[in-house]
């Protein structure tokens, strides 16, 4: 039962994420209430989530991305992006107005 509510739940936040950003205006300065409120309570905990999560994928592909030299392109995608996303952009704005 926890999984079908786990995965009904992130279908709502992907949903209600698209749904939030689906209507910009080009020149928009500031992020409004309902995107920060989407931020603060679902994007920044899943962006944590991520990045613990993508460091611990990380240190367990080390033995595969040494040899081939890919080191530097796994730690970029798995702890530099979730890191960014949650912890460098501003409250309330999506990474493509970053």
């Amino acid at each position: 039962m926890k999984k079908v509510i786990a995965i009904l739940l992130a279908f709502m936040v992907f949903s209600a994420s698209g749904a939030a950003f689906a209507v910009e205006d080009v020149d928009k300065k500031e992020a409004s209430g309902p995107e920060m409120i989407l931020d603060i309570l679902v994007l920044r905990p899943v962006g944590i989530a991520a990045t613990a999560v993508g460091t611990g994928f990380f240190i367990i592909s080390l033995p595969f991305s040494l040899p081939t030299g890919s080191v530097k392109l796994a730690a970029r995608k798995l702890v530099a992006d979730p890191f960014v996303f949650t912890f460098m952009r501003p409250v309330g704005f999506d990474t493509a107005d970053y």
